[in-house]
């Protein structure tokens, strides 16, 4: 069997680094309002000229008010034609990698075997290197804890002694006295 073109393509590096909104991680104007143009052009989709000439719509709340974010800018969402029609591009994407893996397995599933065992066999080092690393961490993030949690409840207990200390002074100094001055 020899790999299509359509796989080997999706796996050359490209290096257009495109900048804007995204959709499934591609950017939406030089990538998607493009392809979407060129479906509708050859009648494979019919997504409205409206939602490609305007594709981010302001989001509104039920009662019709501007939606924000968190941070207080104005919600901005891929109008749902385009959303939809991403989805459906990925859905039959993530299909056909499946087909493609599927097709391998059934034709060469012997080497395909033979090559997840060589990388489970590759990366089981990284894997306990990592693993080894974490219980470090976790055993380091505990120990700190534990002397800062020590160190603010002596603290603590710091702070209560000469709280007690000042009040019980406070009890045994003499209470001062008036002198009566003769007249």
């Amino acid at each position: 069997m020899q790999t299509p073109n359509y796989i080997k393509s999706l796996l050359v590096p490209s290096t257009r680094k495109p900048q804007g909104r995204k959709a499934w991680s591609i950017d939406l104007e030089s990538v998607w309002l493009p392809f979407f143009t060129a479906t509708n052009t050859m009648g494979d989709t019919a997504i409205p000229s409206q939602a490609l000439g305007c594709p981010l719509r302001l989001g509104y709340d039920k009662a019709g008010a501007v939606r924000f974010t968190q941070s207080g800018r104005p919600l901005v969402k891929i109008v749902k034609e385009v959303g939809d029609s991403v989805r459906l591009v990925r859905d039959n994407f993530t299909a056909n990698l499946l087909n493609y893996t599927g097709s391998v397995i059934n034709e060469r599933g012997e080497d395909y075997k033979a090559q997840v065992e060589a990388s489970r066999k590759a990366g089981e080092p990284i894997y306990q290197y990592d693993k080894n690393q974490l219980n470090l961490a976790v055993k380091a993030k505990a120990e700190a804890e534990a002397v800062k949690a020590k160190a603010e409840a002596e603290a603590v207990a710091k702070a209560e002694a000469e709280a007690k200390a000042e009040a019980e002074a406070e009890a045994v100094k003499p209470k001062s006295r008036k002198e009566l001055v003769p007249a």
